[in-house]
């Protein structure tokens, strides 16, 4: 009788063995799904907003007009326009803030293949790559500092920012009014960072540029520059409102894209 009472009084053990077990699948599903979604919403974003991105290019590197920009592109033709392509979409698919430094490597390669000086040096992404092994892996990663700078910045305001902005913006009730909620609110937030850390670009841009000899630190490459464009903010802001509308639209993409996803999938 004894044993029979403390039998029903004994508690279920295996009552939540199933959920126990699928749990950890459950997890590495959800995590696939976000990886898959985010994949999606770079190459998407990759693919429509890349010959904004070659203009601003020009911009931060020679501190060009607009104009200027893109008849270089012209004379140089279709076939470079997507130039350097891969490295930014297997950058800006991986992890976000400063992990993304770890693919250094792959921006520095894309820089290179961008800027026409280079062109004759090497056409795709391996030649470029081979020519800077013989100086050492260090090469690979000139230009870490304002990377590590940007990509840690932006990363912590836009996810810090990013919910308290949709939730300001009015209430959507239906599936498109919630696509035009991300679009905006990660259009928003992109070009207000994309501006506020343009300088910290310039400054990248330019020091991806060399290939060999010194490696100069971060406030000697940023003073060179200031005193190329005569103490002017202004030119060294040349490009930034390219770069507003391209974060607008590119990070817009993004966000969308990327919530839509997570819906549909």
């Amino acid at each position: 009788m004894m044993d029979s009472e403390a039998h029903e009084k004994r508690p279920p053990i295996l009552t939540s063995s199933k959920q126990d077990i699928a749990s950890p699948h459950i997890t590495n599903v959800g995590q696939m799904k976000h990886y898959l979604c985010g994949c999606c919403a770079a190459f998407n974003n990759i693919v429509i907003t890349f010959p904004m991105q070659k203009v601003l290019f020009r911009q931060q590197l020679y501190g060009i007009k607009t104009r200027d920009a893109i008849l270089q592109l012209r004379r140089d033709g279709f076939r470079n326009l997507y130039r350097g392509i891969l490295p930014p979409l297997m950058q800006k698919t991986m992890l976000a803030g400063t992990t993304e430094a770890i693919f250094t490597p792959l921006e520095r390669v894309q820089t290179l293949l961008q800027d026409h000086k280079h062109h004759d040096k090497f056409t795709n992404t391996y030649q470029a790559f081979k020519a800077l092994k013989c100086h050492g892996i260090k090469e690979y990663y000139r230009g870490l500092v304002p990377i590590l700078l940007r990509n840690g910045s932006s990363n912590a305001l836009f996810f810090g920012l990013r919910g308290p902005l949709k939730e300001s913006l009015p209430a959507a009730k239906s599936h498109s009014a919630h696509l035009v909620n991300d679009f905006i609110c990660g259009g928003l937030l992109g070009a207000m960072l994309g501006f506020l850390f343009f300088p910290i670009n310039v400054v990248k841009t330019r020091m991806q540029s060399q290939i060999g000899g010194e490696f100069q630190s971060f406030p000697r490459v940023f003073k060179k520059i200031w005193l190329e464009r005569d103490r002017k903010l202004a030119n060294l802001f040349r490009g930034a409102h390219l770069n507003y509308h391209r974060s607008l639209i590119s990070w817009g993409i993004i966000n969308a894209t990327y919530e839509f996803l997570l819906k549909v999938i």
